[in-house]
């Protein structure tokens, strides 16, 4: 049944069968239930190698093909895979991995700090800002979305484990990374978020939807907590390979 309303993106089907759904081209391919979605380049490839995993599927996009790999980690067999840039992009992919048997992801990668966080803290959203168009293709409107309670609930424990503190937090995804003006960052910190990025209310909305668990590990990156002095810093590259670690090791508590 289709919601309408004036504005398009606020109108919402509840059918869940679409007209290409994300199994039509490959009936064959059988994935892992658990999976770590990584918003990282090279690290994703490297650390693929480096595991011993097999390339199991390729993701086939008009601008780049992102292999699909099985390894093993703590004894269990866990599908890896490079996250996108944008909801959009990254959504798309999820909801493949899902089609294809993926019950259970841990999705990671940096993000803008609001507040006054050093770079490469450690952070777990337990909701999302919905300022991106893809989460209203998978779920109704809202301003914000919840972030799978076990997902969140096993990114802490692995937390805890590795003796790192960290904060449970708001974030804001976005689809306008060249439209974090000055009063709309003071807003949305006004609102509760403690940082910005680009995908999380559109990968939980989706995961929701398909009655699968998702959760997300944050790292600080750059800066806008003073808006007067941007700060990229450097990205946070110093906590890729932690971060990936930490989520390999999330995902076997889900």
């Amino acid at each position: 049944m289709i919601i309408k309303n004036e504005i398009p993106i606020l109108e919402f089907d509840t059918e869940k069968t679409a007209v290409i759904m994300p199994t039509h081209a490959d009936l064959s391919l059988k994935l892992p239930e658990k999976a770590v979605f990584a918003f990282m380049c090279e690290y994703v490839d490297e650390y693929a190698k480096t595991a011993g995993g097999k390339q199991v599927a390729l993701f086939e996009s008009a601008t780049k093909d992102y292999p699909i790999y099985v390894i093993s980690h703590g004894g269990q067999d866990v599908c890896l895979a490079q996250a996108p840039v944008g909801a959009a992009a990254a959504t798309q992919i999820l909801d493949w991995l899902i089609g294809y048997g993926v019950k259970k992801t841990i999705a990671v990668g940096c993000c803008g700090a609001l507040k006054d966080y050093g770079e490469g803290v450690f952070l777990i959203p337990e909701r999302a800002l919905r300022d991106e168009g893809t989460s209203y293709h998978y779920a109704p409107p809202s301003r914000f979305i919840d972030i799978d309670k076990s997902a969140v609930d096993a990114i802490e424990r692995t937390l805890i484990q590795h003796g790192l503190s960290y904060e449970k937090v708001t974030t804001w995804s976005t689809d306008g990374f060249y439209r974090e003006t000055k009063e709309m960052v003071k807003y949305r910190k006004a609102e509760g978020c403690s940082v910005v990025e680009m995908e999380c209310s559109a990968l939980a909305a989706c995961a929701k939807m398909r009655n699968a668990a998702f959760g997300q590990i944050l790292y600080t990156a750059d800066t806008l907590a003073d808006i007067e002095n941007y700060d990229a810093r450097n990205w946070g590259e110093n906590s890729k390979g932690y971060a990936l670690r930490l989520c390999l090791d999330t995902v076997l508590k889900l």
